[in-house]
């Protein structure tokens, strides 16, 4: 496995000074772009099938063990502050169960079995998606998982840091960054960390563009859950009408802390319980409401 390989670069690491293992380790986190970017098509690929089901009442289910598991945990419970979705939308299962997130439960990522169980644990159905997150491309957990969503008809999407890899034979969408072989050989949770980081964000972010929960590239549904939020919505509010701090405040509070609704509210010069509706005539998408189509 590319994953396991020993790096040439690396192999006098321990010889160096601070400035120089630091320089070595930047230098190769610089490939992990290049290897993102040869896997775009793949990504863009999962992520329309991935708003295909979602807009029929589907769920993202990310399945990982170890380093893997818990970015896919990361990723899903960040999206719910920033785009204000439940936090059903976006799951993450790791090996080990929820503890195995700050705690390393290794021996986990073996029971192919247990990933059944998860995933019916949480009534997993044939409108949602699944994806396997393994560097190796070999995670028992994580294939065993890939393997029951397919039985039952689950869209389902592998990413790996090795090609071949058995993950990638037995998904809908394969996607392949192989980074190479690690700093220190075999740390998973350095490049390859790094490009499943990647992948994920433009997996989540773009599901969310594509189901409109951006307007430009403004975090227009986001949830305010405290003071840095709550700046944040206030200065998009008065950045898109121009208001000034008082009267976008005052409409910001009119509209319940709902950015989308107080932007609707501005521009149909309505009350929220009329730019609520029209925000769900139009799907949600501020875009369609604000703007002359193309």
């Amino acid at each position: 496995m590319l994953t396991e390989q020993i790096n040439p670069n690396t192999q006098d690491i321990d010889r160096l000074s601070t400035l120089e293992i630091v320089t070595m380790i930047n230098q190769e986190d610089m490939t992990v772009a290049q290897a993102v970017q040869n896997a775009l098509p793949q990504i863009a690929s999962a992520i329309d099938g991935i708003v295909q089901r979602l807009t029929q009442g589907g769920r993202v289910i990310y399945i990982g063990a170890g380093t893997s598991g818990r970015l896919g945990m990361l990723d899903a419970v960040e999206c719910v502050p920033t785009f204000g979705i439940s936090p059903d939308l976006f799951q993450a299962l790791i090996a080990g169960g929820d503890i195995a997130f700050t705690q390393s439960i290794e021996g986990a990522e073996d029971r192919a079995e247990d990933a059944e169980k998860d995933l019916q644990n949480i009534s997993l159905s044939d409108t949602d998606v699944v994806i396997g997150i393994a560097a190796s491309g070999r995670t028992p957990y994580v294939i065993g998982g890939v393997n029951y969503a397919h039985s039952i008809g689950v869209f389902t999407i592998g990413l790996s840091c090795n090609s071949p890899a058995p993950l990638l034979d037995v998904v809908d969408v394969p996607i392949a960054v192989p980074v190479g072989a690690e700093v220190i050989a075999g740390s998973t949770r350095m490049k390859a960390g790094t490009a499943q980081k990647m992948v994920l964000n433009m997996i989540s972010t773009a599901t969310m563009v594509k189901m409109g929960k951006v307007y430009r590239n403004l975090m227009v549904d986001l949830r305010i859950t405290n003071e840095k939020l709550r700046r944040r919505a206030h200065d998009i509010i008065i950045y898109l009408t121009k208001l000034d701090e008082d009267a976008a405040e005052k409409l910001l509070r009119d509209a319940d802390n709902q950015v989308k609704t107080a932007l609707v509210m501005f521009y149909c010069n309505v009350n929220q319980e009329s730019a609520n509706l029209i925000l769900k005539e139009n799907h949600g998408f501020l875009r369609h409401i604000i703007e002359e189509p193309d």
